[in-house]
């Protein structure tokens, strides 16, 4: 139907239904954006109205705040004006304006003695914590002057008193109670570090010093408050940097004079809580300043302030890590010391074992004034006076010693000059004073009481100690004594002489006491080594201490190494006092310390591990490089040939490969250098002689040659005359200290020399060398002894006695750090400190100088040379395997047993050639002649056969090749010979006892070379 007016629009109609385009997702995310515009629409008329409202209390405030100020205008110093005072609150010039008026007029305490008492004294508390933080916030400004005054006479029980009579004392301790559950401290702290050390002519300061001791003297001594008074005290201020600077020297004066350090001891039960709460920054000026108030009054303070006081140093050192005292200019390695000095000259790169890689919290550094302060902790005279405190009161001593022993702890550095100190105390007694008066009867000490913490009968023969047990924080109390006891008398051995030692001197311990000290440590030791799982001893630490349980395993091993080197040299232990044999099955202890070397060969361990990192990978083998005299020294020998059997099969020594080396008779010693020097020696060497005329020699080198060429490079190599090697008065070699055996050929040789007797040791040949005590303890990584310098420079080794026990006045003797030396005639001082030409000996440090002059003479002279040498004798024997002897022990290893010969072992391994046999009647008076001879004639007759006047020490079963005896004919004017490379003596078949006897000894005493025929 066409319109009549001609519009064309017309009402489209889809009877098919929508066809609209929209989603059902775009519907809803419609929906959404609409819901969020409403939401923020409400959002903005809830903060407009907020906002309002806001303002409107703004503006009322301020209306009322203009009110009050006008009211408190027209009373100032009135009750009215005190109550808008309140109100009004945080207001600088309305504070200011009360506190100047209530001043001029004197009224502060004018409504605190009529009706309106409580009133005033309600409204006064809450102005005085007004007045606080009004001043803290302004602690540099003059105007806050009047504040402080105010505040002062507040805290001041005598200006109340004068004003208000004795009530005035309650109205002072009502508002200092008030204040000091108030943040009364922490505005005074926040107070003094705004204003900064350097200002000590601020106006405020000595209103300030004022306040800071004013409610300690306020509050009552045994009150709840009091105590919080006193730990705020502790908390808030005496954490303060350099708080002593920071004061006026005569309100400086007045604090101290002030502070109630007498009743120190009402902390005792919350020092735990107070170290809790301090930041770890902080501790370090606790101790600092807690120092500097508290040590001129040592001698005053009572006994449980005293105890109190060593407590709480205690426990804020406990939580500093360690090196945090040490100054920057303080250059020295991690955990140096006088008396672990290393013999290095040159600064080579420090490795410090820690217990995991978290990162450790780094303190900030500390002022100059603060590490000034800091160093004199252990100052001999700060030392000396709580030692004299202690003295005083016997009952302090325990917490002294676990001061002493947390301060070394954290500041190994010093460890040696406090422990010079407490050695020298009263004339030397303090160490018998320690073990009888504490450790001796301590839990760790009894041994009765050690028993039943293990669970042992008390008969048991060895004190087996349960990780767990020594763990029980009931011991807590015990370590401390114990660790500071082991310590110093670790320290003690190394300037004592065995003289001292033995003669019963009050400064040690007696023979019998020591006895029973050595077996307390060497149970606990083994216990801490004999452990599969060493993850607590790393991570965990003893209790009440911050010490790891590793550093008490290295403090007691060292301790005992040092005991049992004097029981080696002169024995006074009971039989079999250091062995564990009777409680371990040797036979199987044996065989899994093989196995046990073998993983660590075939692992991807390094071959030089420490003695640490053994003990961490294997219990045995920790207990053989550190404590190995807890095994016998016969079952040690058998584990070393068991080790070089191992390492033989490991490198497949089957007797098919070999080195052959032609030597020239007359210069054995140049061509064994120069044809071994570079070679395996522990491959086969086939030695083949050159006579005078350039032709090898006849034969074949089953053994024997090789033993003749050893036995005489040995005679040569270390032959004094060729200048590597002296000899002492016991006519035992060392290196060489002169420069010239430190050039680059003489330390070759050294190493060659090394590599020889490594040799010697891979192969079980005994060499007749004896090496002085001091060297051999360069090879085990030992150190060495005052006593050790007695064999190489008596005269040295008197002087230095004489000094040690010398009782006038030592500055008189005029000595310095430094030792006389002479090179190519011409003499110098060495310094043994840096700058040491210019530090005189006292008799603080004449302990330092002892050991650092026996230390020098006895280790750095000859460094370089014991280097050399030890890197050769590494490449044949690991470091290890050494470690499990001592040095007597690795002499005999070296050179055999110094003890009789035994003829019927002899006898019972030896063999026969010829026409001999056991029953022939040569051999028969051949074996009574050598039972009639005097142990002198054996052990020349030992020589004469073998080249070594020692007999194995195993026995003659180990001699290689065994003992032989061959018929040389029937010739009896012939005197017996001997090939020493083979072990053989050819005799001839004499018929008469008496002829062979003289036969024999003739060529024995003649010294009748080797027969090669």
């Amino acid at each position: 139907m066409l319109p009549v007016f001609g519009d064309n629009r017309r009402r489209e109609i889809n009877l098919g239904g929508s066809s609209s385009a929209t989603s059902q997702a775009a519907i809803l995310n419609q929906a959404r954006a609409r819901r969020i515009e409403r939401e923020a629409i409400r959002k903005r008329q809830e903060s407009a109205v907020t906002i309002q409202a806001w303002w409107r209390g703004i503006s009322v405030a301020r209306r009322v705040r203009q009110q009050l100020r006008e009211q408190f205008t027209g009373d100032v110093t009135g009750l009215t004006g005190l109550r808008c005072l309140v109100l009004i609150g945080k207001d600088d010039d309305v504070l200011d304006r009360w506190a100047t008026e209530v001043l001029s007029e004197g009224s502060l305490f004018s409504l605190a003695g009529g009706a309106d008492r409580e009133h005033w004294l309600v409204l006064m508390r809450q102005v005085t914590f007004l007045l606080l933080r009004s001043v803290s916030d302004r602690p540099r400004s003059e105007r806050a002057v009047s504040c402080l005054q105010v505040l002062c006479t507040l805290f001041n029980s005598t200006s109340a008193v004068e004003a208000t009579g004795s009530s005035g004392n309650q109205l002072t301790l009502s508002i200092t109670e008030y204040a000091v559950q108030h943040e009364f401290y922490q505005h005074l702290s926040r107070s003094i570090q705004s204003i900064g050390p350097e200002t000590k002519n601020a106006l405020t300061l000595p209103y300030l010093v004022e306040l800071m001791y004013r409610p300690l003297i306020t509050l009552e001594r045994l009150s709840q408050t009091f105590l919080q008074c006193f730990q705020s005290f502790i908390i808030y201020i005496l954490t303060i940097p350099l708080l002593p600077n920071r004061i006026p020297l005569s309100a400086l004066t007045a604090l101290s004079s002030k502070l109630p350090l007498s009743s120190l001891s009402v902390l005792s039960t919350s020092i735990a809580a107070l170290t809790s709460e301090i930041p770890l920054s902080s501790h370090v000026h606790l101790i600092a300043n807690l120092y500097a108030f508290t040590s001129p009054r040592y001698a005053t303070l009572p006994l449980p302030s005293l105890k109190t006081y060593l407590q709480l140093m205690t426990a804020s050192l406990s939580v500093l890590p360690v090196h945090a005292l040490d100054p920057p200019s303080d250059v020295r390695p991690p955990n140096s010391s006088w008396a672990d000095d290393s013999d290095s000259e040159t600064h080579e790169p420090q490795v410090t074992v820690v217990a995991s890689f978290s990162q450790v919290q780094k303190l900030p550094q500390l002022d100059a004034r603060t590490q000034k302060r800091l160093q004199t902790l252990p100052s001999p005279t700060h030392l000396n006076a709580l030692l004299k405190a202690a003295q005083q009161h016997r009952d302090a001593l325990p917490d002294l010693v676990a001061w002493l022993v947390s301060l070394w702890t954290i500041w190994p550095t010093r460890r040696d000059k406090i422990l010079s100190t407490l050695l020298l105390y009263g004339g030397g007694g303090l160490v018998r004073e320690i073990w009888r008066d504490y450790v001796r009867s301590s839990p760790l000490g009894k041994e009765g009481n050690m028993s039943s913490l293990m669970g042992l009968s008390s008969n048991y023969p060895l004190l087996w100690i349960h990780t767990d047990d020594i763990q029980d924080p009931s011991l807590a109390s015990a370590w401390p004594p114990l660790l500071l006891l082991t310590d110093m008398y670790t320290q003690s051995l190394l300037t004592m002489g065995d003289d001292e030692f033995f003669s019963n001197s009050r400064t040690s311990l007696t023979l019998d006491e020591l006895v029973v000290f050595s077996r307390t440590l060497f149970n606990i030791a083994f216990t801490l080594y004999w452990r599969y799982d060493q993850t607590k001893l790393q991570d965990g630490t003893v209790p009440g201490l911050s010490v790891r349980w590793e550093g008490v395993r290295d403090k007691i091993t060292k301790c005992l190494q040092a005991i049992h080197a004097r029981d080696s040299r002169k024995p006074f232990m009971p039989e079999d006092h250091w062995h564990v044999s009777s409680q371990i099955d040797m036979n199987s202890f044996v065989d899994v310390a093989v196995f046990e070397e073998q993983q660590l060969d075939e692992s991807s361990a390094p071959r030089a591990m420490t003695k640490r990192q053994l003990s961490y990978h294997s219990p045995r083998l920790g207990v053989l490089n550190n404590i190995p005299f807890a095994i016998p020294f016969e079952t040690r020998v058998l584990i070393f040939r068991r080790f070089v059997q191992s390492d033989k099969r490991t490198r497949g020594d089957d007797g098919r490969g070999r080195i052959d080396v032609s030597i020239r008779r007359g210069h054995i010693a140049q061509d064994g250098y120069d044809r071994l020097a570079d070679v395996d020696l522990r491959a086969r060497i086939h030695i083949t002689f050159i006579d005078q005329f350039g032709e090898p020699e006849a034969g074949i080198d089953g053994g024997g040659v090789f033993k003749e060429f050893f036995t005489s490079l040995c005679k040569e190599v270390f032959d004094t005359d060729r200048g590597l090697w002296l000899e002492n008065k016991r006519n035992e070699i060392y290196p060489n200290p002169h420069s010239y055996a430190t050039e680059p050929h003489s330390l070759s040789w050294y190493r060659f020399i090394g590599r020889i007797l490594g040799k010697a040791l891979y192969k079980g040949i005994l060499i007749d060398v004896a090496f002085a005590g001091f060297f051999l303890a360069k090879w085990l990584d030992k150190q060495s002894f005052l006593d050790d310098l007695a064999s190489l420079d008596p005269d040295l080794y008197q002087g230095l006695i004489f000094l040690k026990n010398y009782t006038g006045n030592v500055d008189d003797l005029a000595l310095n750090f430094t030792i006389a030396t002479e090179d190519f005639g011409v003499a110098k001082a060495v310094e043994l400190i840096p700058d040491g030409s210019n530090v005189p000996v006292t008799r603080e440090n004449r302990l330092q100088y002892i050991y650092l002059t026996s230390h020098y003479r006895l280790s750095k002279q000859i460094k370089l040379q014991s280097e050399a040498f030890f890197e050769g004798l590494s490449d044949m024997i690991d470091p290890k395997w050494l470690r499990m002897f001592n040095q007597q022990e690795l002499q005999i290893l070296l050179g055999g047993v110094n003890a009789p010969v035994d003829v019927q072992d002899l006898r019972a391994h030896t063999q026969y050639g010829g026409l001999y046999g056991d029953d022939e009647p040569t051999i028969q008076m051949f074996w009574k002649v050598l039972e009639d001879f005097d142990p002198e004639q054996r052990r020349m007759f030992l020589r004469f056969v073998t080249s070594c006047s020692r007999p194995p020490l195993l026995g003659f079963k180990q001699l290689n090749p065994l003992f032989a005896i061959r018929d040389a004919g029937s010739d009896e004017h012939r005197l017996p010979t001997a090939s020493t490379c083979v072990n053989l003596l050819k005799m001839p078949r004499y018929q008469s006892e008496r002829v062979l006897r003289d036969k024999l000894l003739q060529a024995i005493s003649s010294g009748a070379g080797f027969d090669l025929s």
